[in-house]
C-alpha cells in the first residue's frame, strides 16, 4: 500500500482516504474488500458508453442500493460535494475496475468542488480593514459604550429585585372602578309612593386576584366595595330598571364578592366550582354579545344584560360546559343560595337553589342560538337583580318553578348585532294556598360595536321585564292576581372609549308603565357611567 501511495505522489493518509471513498480494487492488492470493487468517479474511456452529466441524488443510480458497503461515502460525494457523474442509463457500475486516469479526473473534480465551497463560505468574512474600522469606532465611542453597559447592569439588577420580591409568580391582579352619576329624571309616583329624583354619585370597586397553577386553570378571588343600593329600594319602588352596577350598599366596605375555581377536564370540558356569588354566565354563553357585561361595561340594567331566567340560579355550586364541536355546546349547572347555612330549609340541597341546562348552537359564525331550561326553588328575579314586577317576585318567594328560554344573536357584519330572547317561568306556589302562575319576559337588542371609534359600543334594548300573565283560580280567589298592564323597558347607551383604560357611558332607561301598572307614572332614569380598568 505504501509503494502504491508513493507511486501516486501523495501522502499515505490522503491516499487511504481517497482509496476508501473513490477507488476500486487495484491489481495486486489483496484485502478483505479486494473482491468488492468500490464505486467509480468517472466512466472508463475504453467503454462504448459515455459519461452522463452531474447527478444530484444517489437515488438516481439504479444499481446503487442502501445496503452497499460504500453507500454513505457515495451519497456524500453526490449530494454534498456534487462531484460524481454516472452513465446515461442511470447506472454507476460501482464494481468495475478504476484506471489511474479516472482516479485523477475524479479526484480533481472533488477538489475543485471543495475549493469552491471554501471560497463561498469565506467570501463574506470580515477583512482586516473592517476589523481596524471597528476597533477605531470602539475607541471613539468608548464612553457611550461604558454608559450603556452601566444602564444594562442597572436594568438587570432591578429585574432581579422585582423577581425576588414580586407579589406572586402565579397570581395576576386586575381591577375595575365604576363611578356613576345617576338620577330619576321623570316620574312622580309608583304604587302610591313618591319617586325620589335626587341625583346620586355612586361607585363600585372590584379587585380580581386571578391565580393559575397549571396555566389552564383559574382561581378567582374578587374583592368588592360599593355604596349604591338599587333604585328599587330607594327611588322607583319597582324592581324594573335597576342598574347592573348597583351591588347593594355596604358603605364601601370590602367583601369577597366572588370566589370560583375553573379547570379543564380534557380538551372539550370545563368545570367551574362556585364558592360564593356564582352566576350562570361563569360557565354558560348567555347569547347577548357586547351587551352582557358586569356593570362596568355593556348594558346599564340587569334586564338589558341577559334573559332574566338566568338570574334564578346563583350562589354556591358547580357548572359544567362541554363542547361537542365548534357548533354545539352543552352547559349544566347547580347553584344554591344559602349553602353555608346548616339550618333546616337551607344548606346546599335543602334550601333555595337553581339548576339549569342549556344547549348552545352556532350554525354559522354570524348566528348563535340558546335553548335554556331552569328549575328553581324559592328564587326570585328581584333578589338576584333581574328586575320584573313586584307581583312576579312575590309569587316566586314560595314557589317551585320551571323556566324555559330561547336566546338568539345574529351578527351580519362586524358593526351590527341584532339579538333577543323570550322566557317563560311556570311557577307552582307551595304556600297555604297552592296554585300556578305564568311569568313571561322578552326583549329585542341591538348592538353597534366600534361605533365612531374602535372599542366603542352603542346599545338599544326594548322589551318586557318579567310579568305575571296568568294565575290559577285558587290564587285569584286568594287575592293573588296577574299584573294588570304591560310595562315596556326601553334602554339606550353609548359606551365611549377615552383610552385603553377609561370609558364613559351616558345612557337612559325608560319604563312606560312601571311595575306593569298604567296607574304609575312613566319613569325615565339617566346616568353617566365612568369605568376605569387596570
Amino acid at each position: 500500500m505504501q509503494n502504491f501511495c508513493k507511486y501516486l505522489l501523495v501522502s499515505p493518509a490522503v491516499c487511504c482516504a481517497m482509496l476508501f471513498v473513490n477507488t476500486a480494487a487495484f491489481a495486486g492488492e489483496t484485502s478483505a474488500t479486494s473482491e468488492i470493487n468500490q464505486p467509480q468517479v468517472l466512466a472508463s474511456p475504453d467503454t462504448n458508453t459515455h459519461i452522463t452529466g452531474q447527478v444530484t441524488s444517489v437515488s438516481q443510480f439504479s444499481d446503487v442500493q442502501p445496503t452497499d458497503w460504500a453507500f454513505q461515502a457515495l451519497q456524500s460525494l453526490v449530494e454534498r460535494y456534487g462531484c460524481i457523474a454516472g452513465y446515461p442509463n442511470s447506472t454507476y457500475r460501482g464494481n468495475r475496475a478504476l484506471t489511474r486516469y479516472e482516479f485523477a479526473a475524479g479526484l480533481n473534480a472533488c477538489l475543485d468542488r471543495v475549493n469552491e465551497l471554501i471560497a463561498t463560505a469565506t467570501s463574506d468574512l470580515v477583512s482586516k480593514q473592517d476589523l481596524a474600522t471597528l476597533q477605531k469606532l470602539q475607541e471613539d465611542f468608548s464612553a457611550e459604550l461604558a454608559t450603556l453597559r452601566g444602564r444594562v447592569d442597572a436594568v438587570e439588577a432591578k429585574t432581579a429585585e422585582l423577581e425576588a420580591n414580586q407579589f406572586s409568580t402565579t397570581t395576576k391582579l386586575n381591577a375595575e372602578v365604576v363611578i356613576a352619576i345617576a338620577s330619576v329624571v321623570s316620574g312622580n309616583a309608583v304604587n302610591g309612593q313618591e319617586v325620589n329624583q335626587n341625583a346620586v354619585l355612586a361607585d363600585r370597586v372590584r379587585l380580581n386576584l386571578d391565580t393559575s397553577f397549571t396555566g389552564k386553570d383559574l382561581l378567582r378571588t374578587r374583592l368588592q366595595a360599593t355604596n349604591l343600593d338599587p333604585f328599587s329600594d330607594t327611588a322607583t319602588f319597582t324592581p324594573e330598571g335597576d342598574f347592573r352596577f348597583a351591588g347593594g350598599n355596604n358603605s364601601n366596605g370590602v367583601v369577597i364578592d366572588a370566589l370560583l375555581y375553573q379547570f379543564p377536564l380534557g380538551s372539550k370540558t370545563g368545570i367551574t366550582l362556585e364558592a360564593n356569588a356564582g352566576a350562570i354566565d361563569d360557565f354558560t354563553n348567555t347569547v347577548n354579545p357586547y351587551l352582557d357585561g358586569d356593570g362596568g361595561s355593556g348594558a346599564l340594567s340587569h334586564f338589558g344584560t341577559r334573559n332574566p331566567i338566568y338570574y334564578l340560579a346563583n350562589g354556591t355550586g358547580i357548572g359544567i360546559k362541554h363542547e361537542f364541536s365548534d357548533q354545539l355546546e352543552l352547559s349544566l349547572g347547580y347553584l344554591a343560595n344559602d349553602a353555608a347555612n346548616p339550618q333546616l330549609g337551607s344548606g346546599l340541597f335543602n334550601g333555595a337553589y337553581g339548576a339549569m341546562a342549556q344547549l348552545t348552537v352556532k350554525p354559522s359564525n354570524q348566528i348563535t342560538l340558546g335553548l335554556t331550561y331552569l328549575n328553581a326553588y324559592n328564587n326570585t328575579f328581584f333578589a338576584n337583580g333581574s328586575g320584573g314586577s313586584n307581583n312576579a317576585n312575590n309569587i316566586l318567594q314560595n314557589a317551585s318553578s320551571n323556566s324555559y328560554g330561547i336566546e338568539a344573536s345574529f351578527q351580519p357584519s362586524s358593526k351590527f348585532v341584532i339579538g333577543g330572547w323570550a322566557g317563560l317561568t311556570k311557577a307552582r306556589i307551595l304556600s297555604v294556598t297552592p296554585g300556578d302562575a305564568d311569568i313571561w319576559n322578552y326583549a329585542v337588542t341591538l348592538a353597534f360595536p366600534d361605533l365612531g371609534k374602535t372599542g366603542n359600543i352603542a346599545g338599544i334594548i326594548v322589551g318586557m321585564e318579567p310579568k305575571v300573565t296568568s294565575v290559577s283560580s285558587s290564587l285569584s280567589n286568594a287575592g293573588i292576581n296577574k299584573d294588570p298592564d304591560t310595562s315596556y323597558h326601553i334602554e339606550g347607551f353609548y359606551q365611549y372609549k377615552l383610552s385603553d383604560n377609561i370609558s364613559i357611558t351616558p345612557g337612559i332607561i325608560w319604563l312606560t308603565a312601571p311595575d306593569h301598572n298604567n296607574q304609575n307614572d312613566d319613569i325615565v332614569i339617566g346616568t353617566v357611567r365612568t369605568t376605569f380598568t387596570f
